[in-house]
């Protein structure tokens, strides 16, 4: 089971290459459990059992089940993560020639291992907005799927000491992303648009703006003896909201608590943003959910006292090669179960109530769970924990599955793990 849900993962991933085309995927999935969507701009009228969904700007969703109770009697049950990955992004003006060859210019977009983006088959996927002929505004996502960029290394004849000193980037020169071979009477604007018009029918004069991630074109895959481990781009964090939508959408029946999956944009730059998790969304949502079931403030206020959210991003799980990294009483492995992440700096919510009832529902579904503390030495990242939990005022947990190369174009992970963190999902939902 827990191979077959690794592959619907990889699967999920492969379908998904910008936070915008993560959560088209993420709708299809609704839609094939009767999901509706709701519209911001319009009134919303909801009833217990309900499933709904919202979307802003194209690349943050939040999903909930209404509940059986009152608000003020069970409150919510929220797990967040987010649907953004650290890499490189498209400039405006991208395109430029450079001696015979025109290249693409890139933007760095959170903090990538910029070293692993080199010999790489690369893509471009995004979302492109133009005017139509009656002269509205619209969207409309892209992906060119083909192997069509690279960023060939410079050889080891020309660059003596890249084992002794590591590969160094500068990130102005020396991550243009070779696409074509420029003849003398193209310009290389107008041969970046008649691409772009090829992939969406939309003409270079109907063109206003895009945004492009850059992302790898390998598909997801299994790799050890048995198939123990899998390795894809953008497990941090598409496999936690994976694995939040499958608990989620495992039962038929309705909780007494409402019930919420928040994924957010922007977690990689910070989140603050008006669809990030330190922006307005999630809450405008809940106050929304409380209006439209006719639960007023103090009810309101009630419920978020009752309420808990599991804030779920991936761990760093040890590897024996760089043992010194490592924090040596609080190395976590793969396939042994989600972490529980704990920073006395609040770095992650985790503190000794919320780690209690997550421990209560690992243990209840059956699930081995690990603590994550990091090396003292080196500064510790942090989730969108604790900037929800703050703007929420609800008691949170920060947890994750354990993986390799955090922040890698193409990370790995334990097959296990991921029906594990399912599993307690589940619990944490149903129960």
């Amino acid at each position: 089971m827990s191979k077959e849900k690794v592959q619907d993962l990889l699967d999920f991933i492969d379908a998904s290459p910008s936070p915008w085309h993560a959560v088209t995927t993420i709708e299809k999935r609704l839609q094939a459990h009767q999901f509706t969507k709701l519209d911001e701009t319009v009134k919303w009228q909801l009833q217990a059992n309900g499933r709904h969904y919202v979307v802003r700007d194209d690349s943050s969703i939040v999903v909930f089940i209404i509940g059986k109770k009152p608000l003020a009697e069970a409150g919510f049950k929220l797990v967040g993560a987010h649907t953004d990955s650290p890499g490189l992004r498209l400039k405006p003006n991208a395109p430029h020639a450079k001696d015979g060859l025109l290249r693409l210019g890139v933007e760095v977009y959170g903090g990538p291992i910029l070293a692993t983006f080199t010999d790489r088959d690369l893509s471009l996927a995004g979302r492109v907005s133009y005017r139509s002929e009656q002269g509205e505004i619209f969207s409309q996502l892209i992906d060119f799927e083909q192997s069509l960029l690279r960023l060939p290394n410079l050889a080891i004849h020309m660059n003596r000491n890249v084992n002794q000193d590591g590969l160094k980037l500068n990130k102005q020169s020396e991550l243009p992303l070779i696409l074509s071979v420029l003849s003398n009477k193209q310009i290389p604007q107008d041969y970046f648009l008649s691409l772009i018009q090829q992939q969406t029918k939309i003409s270079p004069g109907q063109l206003l703006s895009w945004e492009f991630n850059i992302y790898d074109t390998q598909r997801g895959a299994f790799w050890g003896v048995d198939q123990e481990f899998y390795s894809n781009s953008q497990l941090d964090n598409l496999a936690s909201c994976h694995a939040a939508l499958e608990a989620l959408l495992s039962r038929p029946e309705t909780s007494d608590c409402t019930l919420v999956c928040a994924f957010f944009d922007h977690e990689e730059i910070g989140s603050e943003s008006s669809k990030g998790a330190d922006g307005s969304f999630l809450s405008d949502i809940l106050h929304r959910i409380a209006l439209a079931t006719e639960t007023d403030i103090e009810d309101y206020q009630r419920a978020m006292a009752l309420s808990f959210m599991i804030s779920a991003d991936m761990a760093h799980a040890y590897q024996p090669n760089f043992s010194s990294a490592y924090e040596p009483d609080h190395r976590v492995m793969v396939n042994q179960g989600p972490v529980i992440k704990v920073n006395a700096n609040l770095r992650y919510t985790s503190e000794t109530l919320s780690q209690a009832k997550f421990i209560s529902w690992c243990e209840q579904a059956g699930v081995p769970y690990q603590k994550y503390s990091h090396h003292s030495d080196i500064p510790c990242g942090s989730t969108i924990g604790p900037m929800v939990s703050a703007r929420l005022g609800i008691l949170t947990v920060d947890v994750g599955n354990p993986m390799w190369a955090m922040h890698s174009i193409r990370v790995s992970a334990g097959t296990l793990d991921h029906g594990y963190m399912i599993k307690v999902l589940e619990e944490f939902f149903w129960t």
